[in-house]
């Protein structure tokens, strides 16, 4: 006898008893109930089945005596196989059955939804999905089997593997143990505990499934115990967490009463939902050896529980220890026998309720006409099993507990799953703590609930929360590398390629991050990237200011200067009006390198660049003007020149208009097809975003620079033929000067801006800009400004037209 068991006779008992003494259920009538054993065998479930239909005096199949009592129901079994096999049975007589075990999930069928098979318990997919959640919940992916070797086994591996691969969890081991744990064969047998125990002893699984039924512990606790001198070690060095299904309870049989469970502190119990029932624990303690006659088990099951014998008048000596008959069932371990209902024992108790109360629907039903005829009984004896089943269906009430029971649409109780953590005393007794639950009827998001706060692990364990995994996590910055010849869940941590990050653990794949974004070192997290332009505010921007300003007051002061002193021969020589025209195009010159100061905006962007081409443009003309005024000058003064009708102001006008128009042409066309617009530029730096004007059509920008680079040779070429006529009335030579230098800074300058990115192509253009301009003033008017200030008596006309000597 499985003495833990026994509480499922009593509460049959119990619920039988209480539906008896109560008025309101069944008045006048009384409910009995046989008990048949199914030996843990199919061949004697089968003929305990047909003894329950067809006994009578003796065994007889198929025929019924008339004064046999009516048999309504069957409650049963355990196990699944049991229960299938008395399905086959019962089944043809549509006598409902009413099974109290957690079954494995079974295809549906057209005869599934006629049958007389009804389950007390939720289907198991639920605790199938409540195992993967769990799992998912701890990040426990390296997970060892322990099945099985039946059926049902078969089944739940064929339905677990899949939801395994499918959540990123493998089984590190699968190993299938016997249904009973026999130990006839001992070379078998130590060859299967061998087996077992190499696999316990894995270093990175620290998580294990049992799935099978209550002598599976049996022989798992025996893996330790036949096994632990093989290493020396003690039982309590296995530090592992158990992950134990619905059809396992924790029990010991005889011999193994002295073995410790301490193995299995901390493990995780998937249990069939239960309330606590007012009165059982009362009724539990009611039981005592002097109600032996009454119940046929009582001796079998208190000799084992208390390891004792009853006198035998029939044997004279007896030397085993007596049964004081002083025994308690509450100083029984919890292996053996508890006194908190259990899940099974809760369905058979609604199991009995259900019955009672379709009976009772029924008994309302047929009274009615029955009272009308005169006749106020009625006799369940003329009822049929079959005639249960439409009230069956529409059961619904709430049992004594306050819980509501009524099947759903597949013929299941439908009140979910309890996850217990087991806490084992030395004692060899243990507490249930319930820390969550699994209910596929409940809200999305509250299907499966864990307390994980509440859950005692096994002592062993170091760190807060167990690990099981094949592989320590990739951390942030890594992704996963799989390894040749492994399952998925082993792989190697491999390095974020470059421009690649991961911010989890375990990524598969790195990522690039959004362009406004850049990795960090550890490729971990992603950065906003700065915008990058060439403000006012900082070193660069603070210094091309104050040079550009400076440079803007000094040209202004020379042109103050000229305009002061207009009437000497200095600045009435070459021109007043081209000397006037330069100075102001310098001075825009100056100015125009602010535009490319600041954040670029849609003005800024469209007037710099054509801004500066057209200024630019306009003092190279003035000073290829000035040049050409010489050399005509020169050669008028040969006898008999023709060119003496080009001598005067308009030629000089007539230069600088013409050579300016080309370029406004230029910059014209250029804003009108493609202007320059604000841009941002995400790649070319990887920490910054550029913030730049677009030239738009970056062909039109280099005819506006390559034109005023023609213009620049054109006065230069002039410039240096006429550098030899007399000095008294030619700055040729400066301007030959200040062109070599101004071609030069611009030649300079197309190499450098083309290999610079961001802001810093800005610096080289506004650099190029003022250095250009600073060399045309210096070299043009830096001379002229020592003669008018500093020797103003070489200002007069006699010097000017004094010949070289």
């Amino acid at each position: 006898m499985v003495t833990k068991f026994y509480q499922h006779i009593l509460a049959l008992t119990f619920a039988v008893k209480e539906i008896n003494e109560n008025p309101t259920i069944l008045p006048n009538i009384t409910l009995g109930f046989h008990i048949y054993d199914s030996y843990h065998d199919a061949r004697m479930t089968y003929r305990a089945t047909l003894d329950l239909l067809f006994k009578s005096h003796r065994f007889v199949p198929n025929y019924k005596c008339d004064l046999q009592k009516n048999l309504l129901a069957i409650i049963g079994g355990l196990s699944s196989d049991t229960s299938f096999h008395m399905r086959d049975s019962i089944g043809l007589y549509k006598i409902p059955q009413l099974t109290y075990g957690s079954f494995p999930i079974e295809e549906e069928t057209e005869e599934s939804h006629i049958s007389s098979f009804y389950r007390m318990v939720p289907n198991e997919a639920h605790q199938y999905m409540g195992i993967i959640s769990l799992l998912k919940h701890f990040g426990w992916t390296w997970v060892g089997l322990f099945v099985v070797d039946d059926e049902s086994g078969e089944k739940f591996l064929q339905t677990m593997e899949p939801l395994f691969s499918k959540n990123g969890i493998c089984s590190a081991f699968i190993q299938r143990f016997p249904k009973l744990a026999r130990f006839d064969n001992i070379d078998e047998v130590y060859d299967v505990l061998l087996s077992s125990y190499n696999d316990v002893k894995d270093d990175k699984a620290h998580t294990f499934i049992i799935y099978g039924e209550s002598m599976a512990l049996i022989w798992l606790t025996a893996i330790f115990f036949f096994l632990q001198d093989i290493e020396k070690n003690d039982i309590e060095s296995v530090t592992k967490v158990w992950i134990i299904t619905t059809q396992i309870d924790f029990i010991l049989l005889g011999l193994q009463r002295s073995w410790d469970l301490g193995i299995f502190q901390g493990a995780i119990c998937f249990t069939i939902h239960s309330k606590k029932l007012p009165g059982f624990q009362e009724f539990l303690q009611s039981i005592k050896p002097d109600r032996i006659k009454e119940n046929g088990f009582l001796k079998d099951f208190w000799e084992q529980a208390f390891d004792c014998d009853f006198p035998n008048p029939n044997v004279s000596m007896d030397t085993s220890e007596q049964c004081t008959r002083e025994e308690s069932l509450e100083s029984l371990p919890d292996p053996l026998f508890e006194m908190c209902m259990t899940g099974h024992s809760y369905s058979i108790y609604n199991a009995v309720h259900v019955v009672a109360h379709a009976l009772h629907d029924i008994s309302l039903k047929r009274s009615k006409p029955r009272a009308r005829m005169g006749h106020n009984t009625f006799e369940l004896q003329d009822l049929q099993p079959w005639q249960l089943h439409p009230f069956l269906h529409g059961i619904s009430f709430n049992n004594s507990a306050g819980e509501s029971l009524s099947f759903t649409a597949k013929k299941e109780m439908g009140n979910g799953f309890d996850i217990m953590n087991m806490v084992i005393f030395p004692s060899k007794s243990f507490l249930r703590v319930k820390v969550g639950e699994v209910d596929d009827t409940a809200p999305e998001g509250k299907k499966f609930i864990i307390h994980e706060d509440m859950i005692m692990w096994h002592k062993g364990f170091k760190q807060v929360m167990p690990i099981s995994v094949c592989t320590e996590h990739c951390p942030p910055g890594h992704q996963k590398k799989r390894k040749e010849g492994e399952k998925f869940c082993c792989y190697d941590c491999a390095p974020c390629p470059e421009g690649k990050i991961s911010d989890q653990n375990d990524t598969h794949d790195c990522f690039i991050c959004p362009e406004d974004q850049y990795p960090n070192r550890k490729r971990n997290q992603c950065i906003s990237k700065t915008m990058s332009f060439l403000s006012y505010e900082e070193p660069f921007g603070i210094s091309l200011t104050s040079v550009a300003l400076s440079s803007s007051l000094l040209t202004t002061l020379v042109l103050g200067t000229f305009v002061k002193h207009k009437d000497t021969p200095i600045v009435k020589a070459n021109n007043r009006a081209l000397t006037y025209a330069l100075l102001v195009s310098l001075l825009l010159c100056f100015l125009s390198s602010l535009l490319f100061l600041g954040k670029p905006r849609e003005m800024t962007c469209l007037l710099r660049q054509p801004a500066f081409g057209m200024i630019f443009s306009v003092a190279i003309s003035c000073m290829l003007a000035k040049t050409i005024t010489v050399v005509v000058a020169f050669m008028a003064t040969k006898p008999g020149s023709s060119m003496r009708k080009w001598v005067g102001k308009s030629l000089a006008y007539s230069a600088v208009v013409s050579c300016s128009f080309i370029q406004s042409i230029v910059c014209t066309l250029w804003l009108m097809t493609s202007p320059p617009f604000p841009d941002v530029d995400m790649h070319s730096i990887t920490t910054e975003i550029i913030v730049q004007c677009n030239e738009g059509s970056v062909t039109l920008f280099y005819c506006v620079l390559g034109y005023m680079g023609l213009l620049a040779i054109a006065s230069f070429i002039v410039a240096f033929l006429a550098r030899r006529l007399p000095d008294s009335f030619n700055e040729a030579k400066f301007i030959t000067f200040s062109m070599l230098l101004f071609c030069s800074v611009w030649l300079s300058f197309l190499p450098t801006y083309l290999s610079t990115k961001g802001k810093y192509m800005v610096v080289v253009e506004i650099i190029s800009i003022l250095a250009s301009s600073a060399g045309l003033l210096g070299c043009i008017f830096a001379p002229k400004c020592y003669i008018i200030i500093l020797r103003p008596e070489l200002n007069n006309r006699e010097q000017l037209i004094k010949r070289k000597n």
